[in-house]
């Protein structure tokens, strides 16, 4: 059993939320949902909390501008994650693939990753905190089908610094942690 993490404070700043787009145009169609996929016990939300440490390679790019691109670019040929799910006949759920995009947040969060303790498992403690729900997005129908939230945080306990610093620091001492929500 995973222990959980003592009480603390922080903020997280977060950028506006946008939206992603894919980098063509796509096709314009309804993708019915299988019968499997469709059962109204199952319509929820699922979100995930991935910890990703900064790839030296990387060194002199911004981790969520290669990911905006690269949702862009994946976009086009997985287009129907840029859509809206619509109810048909009966409540069957198709996906409408509009093109719409997903949602996009760049955040930074004023912690360690030390700070969340030992043991990173569900439940996860501060995963309202660290989370942003996007006014709009929290329905089945007609909401994006995925939000990412780009978060920066700390690996190592850093002295006071501002973070407009943050990205000048060394690769070994950020982390950059990925939400997604996905529909």
């Amino acid at each position: 059993m995973a222990q959980s993490a003592p009480p603390m404070t922080f903020k997280v700043r977060r950028n506006p939320p946008e939206t992603i787009f894919p980098a063509k145009p796509t096709p314009r169609d309804f993708k019915p949902l299988s019968d499997i996929d469709d059962q109204e016990g199952i319509r929820f939300q699922v979100s995930m909390i991935l910890f990703y440490g900064q790839n030296p390679k990387m060194e002199n790019k911004n981790p969520a501008s290669v990911i905006r691109e690269a949702l862009a670019n994946v976009l086009v040929f997985y287009y129907p994650f840029a859509g809206r799910l619509k109810e048909g006949p009966a409540k069957k759920l198709m996906v409408d693939c509009t093109g719409e995009g997903v949602l996009f947040i760049e955040a930074k969060a004023d912690v360690t990753l030390k700070q969340f303790g030992e043991a990173l498992y569900p439940p996860f403690s501060y995963m309202e905190e660290l989370l942003y729900d996007v006014p709009g997005s929290g329905g089945i129908v007609d909401s994006p089908l995925m939000l990412f939230q780009v978060s920066y945080i700390y690996i190592l306990q850093i002295i006071p610094l501002e973070f407009k610093n943050a990205f000048t620091l060394r690769s070994s001492c950020k982390v950059l942690m990925c939400t997604i929500k996905i529909n």
